[in-house]
């Protein structure tokens, strides 16, 4: 018997629309039986995230205060991977970009101490562009111009970046006030991105819708994103048909790795107000499922970054009501991901199961040898 998998010519549109939200409902039993397994009624434990992450005022202001670095993070890895550039550096760009953007505010006061708080934010958000920029443009380079796997160069910069900014501010920037706690000095107030009235949601938020905006009309509307598309889809053929291809490299990632930086920005700036720990929190690795169930289109990411922020806070009032420990939420990711990697499997291919030709001929000798 002999398992065969066969391209589709022309991949079920519809199917495209059911591979997400089946995912999703299929993770959602999944988990379900481990609570079972573990002696937790699963529709008490889901009922318990829907109230932990929306069943409040406070519990949607800080499901949205998730979602805002997630967007951000989402649409940077939409950019490289458009290319089938595999950013997998993006949480180490967010740090970065934190890092640029804190480092404008704790010392630019000191240098202008009457500067206006807009300029400061404008000046601080170009910072955190730059920075992660910046940590994008070296693994970008070094594929583009010798060839290094981006996989390995930009997954390895994210441990660089943290250890970095860590020595940072538990170092030289250590607030000496501080009481033995490690972090910068508190930024000064001008330095703080606007809150909406009563809630932690800040004007992070709005960068995100807009970005997403912008993103989008670049990779759809413009002779560029085309280019992109041609270049992750046949990069001969791009180069035959004269795209400057080490450019373009540079600029995604440029581009790509500025998102994640302004992501870093609207953290220590919006919620942290100091460089500290709790800046690595995940978001560029949980943005590579976002981007992924998003099918790389940036209106659908800020949705899927919605959906996943709702499972990431209620996975916390699991740990406080219910006693099951907050990375239940971070398994139901994974196992999102893989049955939707799956479903993308037989999206594309068919699957058809042969008998092999030794045992059809085994069968048809047997019955030749069968008296009559």
């Amino acid at each position: 018997m002999k398992i065969r998998f066969d391209k589709r010519l022309n991949p079920s549109r519809s199917i495209q629309y059911l591979i997400p939200p089946i995912s999703i409902l299929v993770a959602l039993g999944v988990g379900g039986l481990i609570m079972k397994l573990t002696g937790i009624e699963p529709l008490t434990a889901y009922k318990a995230m829907l109230v932990g992450a929306l069943g409040s005022s406070y519990s949607i202001s800080e499901t949205l205060v998730k979602t805002t670095p997630l967007i951000l993070a989402s649409l940077a890895i939409c950019v490289a991977f458009r290319m089938r550039f595999w950013n997998i550096g993006v949480e180490g760009q967010i740090v970065v970009g934190g890092f640029f953007a804190g480092a404008v505010a704790l010392y630019l006061p000191v240098l202008w101490e009457s500067i206006p708080g807009p300029l400061l934010l404008f000046a601080m958000f170009i910072a955190g562009f730059l920075g992660g920029a910046l940590w994008g443009f070296i693994p970008a380079a070094l594929r583009a111009y010798i060839g290094v796997n981006e996989i390995l160069t930009t997954l390895l910069m994210n441990y660089v970046a943290i250890m970095l900014v860590q020595y940072v501010y538990v170092g030289p920037w250590r607030d000496p006030h501080g009481w033995g706690f490690p972090g910068t000095p508190q930024f000064v107030e001008k330095a703080y991105l606007p809150h909406f009235p009563g809630m932690r949601v800040h004007l992070g938020l709005i960068i995100g819708l807009v970005a997403a905006v912008i993103i989008w009309f670049i990779l759809s509307r413009t002779k560029w994103g085309y280019q992109i598309r041609i270049i992750g889809e046949n990069i001969k053929a791009a180069k035959y048909g004269g795209i400057n291809v080490i450019g373009s490299t540079i600029l995604v990632m440029v581009i790509s790795g500025g998102l994640a930086g302004i992501a870093g920005m609207s953290e220590v700036s919006g919620i942290m107000h100091r460089l500290m720990d709790g800046l690595s929190a995940g978001n560029g690795y949980s943005a590579i499922i976002v981007a992924y169930i998003a099918r790389l289109n940036p209106f659908a990411s800020i949705l899927v970054s919605f959906l996943l922020a709702v499972l990431l806070v209620g996975g916390d009032q699991l740990q406080i009501t219910m006693g099951l420990p907050a990375s239940f939420a971070s398994v139901l990711e994974g196992v999102i991901l893989f049955l939707f990697l799956m479903g993308i499997i037989f999206e594309n291919y068919s699957l058809r199961i042969e008998r092999s030709k030794n045992h059809s001929g085994l069968l048809a000798s047997q019955s030749d040898s069968q008296p009559k």
